[in-house]
């Protein structure tokens, strides 16, 4: 049998200590994902940065550290097709992308311990860790900051309904109001809503906007003949 032949002692017990750090310090990292009930918790994690630590040891044994090195290229595009399976879009939000991370910074870590870097890799552990829990109540206490509007970087939208003919005009009108409150106008599109239903939707050049100006020019709007309805909202780019 070739594996008598090839197995060396030494070599395997080293395997052994690689891949029970990974399983240990993704466990660790997975642990605090489970309790926080997210998508890739404690399993997840572990296998994770076990599997990364398989293929990076594996890499090792074969052909040395510029194998390894090689190897550990694979695995990183490899985790960021497993880590957008975790991302979720529902509507204007995203989800998911802590969650995608937290798999990206296991497969790191288990990376770290197949190259036999045990020590960075528990140091790696620690900060992941520490920034999935220790950086939460900042997040909070960040969140709870008014936003000035005046400051933030977002696209803003005034969307018309008007009828069907006085579309062309009201189009003209909402440009002309916009950029004579100097806002200028980057993009005007038509929404159909279907049963004949069409809204003009203009999307402002990239600039600080003052609420009270565009409800001022929103509420000219309205009083203009063939208007049914004027509003205004904000996204931001992130």
């Amino acid at each position: 049998m070739r594996f008598i032949q090839t197995f060396q002692l030494y070599p395997f017990l080293d395997t052994v200590i690689s891949l029970l750090a990974a399983f240990v310090l993704g466990t660790a990292i997975g642990a605090e994902r489970q309790y926080r009930q997210r998508t890739a918790g404690l399993r997840t994690n572990a296998l994770v940065a076990l599997g990364a630590a398989a293929f990076v040891d594996l890499g090792m044994r074969l052909a040395g550290s510029a194998e390894a090195v090689r190897v550990i290229s694979y695995v990183v595009s490899g985790i960021g097709f497993l880590g957008a399976g975790v991302i979720m879009k529902e509507g204007m939000n995203v989800r998911g992308l802590n969650t995608a991370a937290t798999l990206w910074c296991s497969a790191a870590v288990g990376a770290c311990t197949g190259a036999d870097m045990i020590a960075e890799g528990v140091l790696l552990t620690g900060f992941v860790i520490a920034g999935n829990t220790l950086l939460r109540p900042l997040v909070n206490a960040i969140n709870r900051i008014p936003i000035d509007a005046q400051l933030s970087e977002a696209t803003y939208e005034v969307r018309l309904s008007a009828a069907p003919a006085s579309l062309a005009a009201a189009r003209e009108w909402l440009v002309e109001h916009l950029e004579a409150a100097n806002y200028p106008v980057g993009d005007v599109e038509l929404d159909e809503h279907g049963e004949g239903a069409v809204e003009i939707v203009a999307t402002l050049v990239s600039t600080a906007v003052d609420a009270k100006e565009l409800d001022a020019v929103v509420e000219r709007l309205r009083r203009m003949p063939g208007v049914r309805h004027v509003t205004w909202e904000s996204s931001t780019r992130d």
